[in-house]
C-alpha cells in the first residue's frame, strides 16, 4: 500500500511518498513559492540523492500536477502508474468541534473544513486549496483528512471554554482547540511504552518545542488541556509568536499606533517571540551566540522563553495532580539542552531533579533518552516525535475499515518491540 502525504501550506506544498508495507520513505520533497517567482521542487530519492527543479507554479493546482509528473518519471523509478497509489492524506490544521478524529474526505467533509478556515486563515484556505487541487488531479484516488486539533477534542469544558460571552461560544466556536495533536499523540504513547504502563494510566506534560511551541497536559492517556487556544498564537514564547499576553494591549496599541486587524495580526504572528524581544533572531541558535557574545535583549529572549516554560508545567503539574513524566520534543526539545536545563533548573521541590550529564549528551532525533536523575520522583524523557507515522497509520486504518478514534486506536508505535525508522 502506497500513500501519498501532502501538507499544504501558503505558497508550498510538502510531499512524502510512503510504501506501508516496508515502512519505507520512496521519495520526500517540497513545491516551493507557489504564485511567487522563481518556483521549484526539490525532492529526496533515497540512495540518490536531493534534486531540485525550477518551474513555473501560479497555484496549488500546478504544483498538484507538477508533483505527479515527478513521481511519474521512469528514471526516478519511484511509482509506473497512479493507480499504485492507495491514498492522499491530507494534513489539516482545524477540524473545529467536528473532527475529533482522522476521516475520508467527501463533499460535507471538505464543507465542513471550509465552515472553520476563519478559525485558521493562515493555515485551513491552503489546505483546502490542496485538498482540491489533489481531488482534480487525482479524481479517483481515496483522500483522507488528518487534523491538527483531534486529539485535543477530548479536553472538558473547564479547560477549553473562554471566560467570554459564552454566546460567542455557540455562534462563532470561540474556544480552545490546541494544535501539533499528531506530535502530542505520538510522544506521549512512547512515553508510556519507555514508563512499561498503559497509555490510559498514564499522566504526561507533552512539550512540543519547535519554532512554534505547544504544551499538553495528558491524563489517564488524553489531553486534558493544552496551552494554544482558539488559534495557535495563545501560549509559551514561540519564534515569532507572542504567546500568552495581556489582550489589552492589542487595543491599547491600536490606539497609539492606529493599526488596522491586518496589521495586529502580522505583528503578533510574524514579528514578535523571540524575533521581538531581540529584534534580529528567530532562531535560538543565532540567539545563544549572540548572548555568549555579551547581546542583552539575546540574554533576556532566552531568559523569558524558559520562564514561560517553566510557569506551564508548573500549573500543569497542579492540573493533573498525579504527574509520571515530563516529555520534551521537536527541533528544541530534542537538541536543545542548555534550553531543558534552564527550564527544569530549581524545580527539585516539585520532583524534577535533571541529570545534567544525560541530558548534555540528549542531542539526538534518533533516540529516546531519559535526562532525568535516577533518584528524581518525575521521570523527564527526550522523545523525537514522529507526526508522520501517526498520519501514515490512521490513513491505511482507515482505508483498511479498522479505523477508530485515537481514544480506542492502537498503534504499532506502542508496542514494547517497536523500532523507530529513520531515514
Amino acid at each position: 500500500m502506497i500513500i501519498l502525504a501532502l501538507n499544504c501550506g501558503s505558497s508550498s506544498v510538502k510531499f512524502k511518498l510512503f510504501l506501508w508495507e516496508k515502512r519505507q520513505t520512496l521519495i520526500k520533497g517540497v513545491v516551493e513559492r507557489i504564485g511567487i517567482s522563481g518556483s521549484f521542487i526539490s525532492f529526496d530519492l533515497p540512495g540518490k540523492g536531493e534534486q531540485k527543479t525550477e518551474c513555473e507554479c501560479p497555484d496549488h493546482r500546478t504544483a498538484l500536477k507538477i508533483l505527479i509528473e515527478t513521481l511519474l518519471r521512469k528514471e526516478h523509478g519511484v511509482v509506473g502508474d497512479l493507480s499504485e497509489i492507495s491514498a492522499v492524506g491530507h494534513r489539516v490544521v482545524h477540524g473545529g468541534e467536528k473532527f475529533k478524529s482522522s476521516v475520508m474526505i467527501n463533499d460535507e467533509v471538505l464543507q465542513a473544513i471550509k465552515h472553520v478556515q476563519d478559525l485558521a486563515p493562515l493555515h485551513n484556505p491552503p489546505n483546502i486549496a490542496g485538498i482540491e487541487a489533489a481531488q482534480e488531479v487525482l479524481p479517483n484516488i481515496p483522500q483522507i483528512a488528518v487534523f491538527d486539533t483531534a486529539f485535543h477534542q477530548t479536553m472538558p469544558e473547564n479547560s477549553f471554554l473562554y471566560a467570554v460571552p459564552y454566546e460567542w461560544y455557540g455562534m462563532y466556536g470561540v474556544r480552545r482547540y490546541g494544535f501539533h495533536g499528531t506530535s502530542h499523540l505520538y510522544v506521549s504513547r512512547r512515553a508510556a511504552v519507555l514508563l512499561g504502563k498503559p497509555s490510559a494510566e498514564t499522566n504526561l506534560i507533552t512539550m512540543h518545542i519547535g519554532n512554534g511551541v505547544s504544551i499538553a497536559a495528558i491524563k489517564g492517556g488524553i489531553s486534558v488541556d493544552t496551552s494554544m487556544g482558539l488559534t495557535p498564537l495563545e501560549g509559551a514564547v514561540m519564534g515569532t509568536r507572542c504567546g500568552d499576553i495581556d489582550p489589552a494591549i492589542i487595543l491599547f496599541m491600536i490606539e497609539k499606533e492606529g493599526f488596522y486587524a491586518e496589521e495586529i495580526d502580522s505583528i503578533l504572528n510574524k514579528k514578535s517571540g523571540l524575533l521581538g524581544i531581540t529584534g534580529k533572531y528567530m532562531d535560538r541558535r543565532d540567539i545563544e551566540k549572540a548572548a555568549a557574545e555579551g547581546d542583552h535583549r539575546s540574554q533576556l529572549a532566552i531568559e523569558i522563553e524558559a520562564y514561560r516554560l517553566r510557569k506551564y508545567i508548573g500549573a500543569y503539574l497542579a492540573a493533573l495532580g498525579r504527574t509520571d513524566a515530563i516529555v520534551f520534543t521537536a527541533g528544541a526539545g530534542e537538541l536543545n539542552w542548555k534550553l531543558r536545563e534552564k527550564v527544569l533548573d530549581g524545580m527539585e521541590s516539585l520532583g524534577l531533579v535533571l541529570d545534567k550529564k544525560k541530558n548534555e549528551a540528549a542531542v539526538s532525533r534518533e533516540k529516546e533518552t531519559l535526562i532525568s536523575a535516577d533518584d528524581s520522583p518525575l521521570k523527564v524523557y527526550v522523545i523525537p516525535t514522529d507526526e508522520e507515522i501517526v498520519f501514515i497509520e490512521d490513513v491505511v486504518a482507515i482505508l483498511e475499515g479498522r479505523y477508530e478514534t485515537h481514544t480506542h486506536f492502537t498503534y504499532s508505535f506502542e508496542d514494547q518491540k517497536y523500532k523507530r525508522k529513520v531515514e
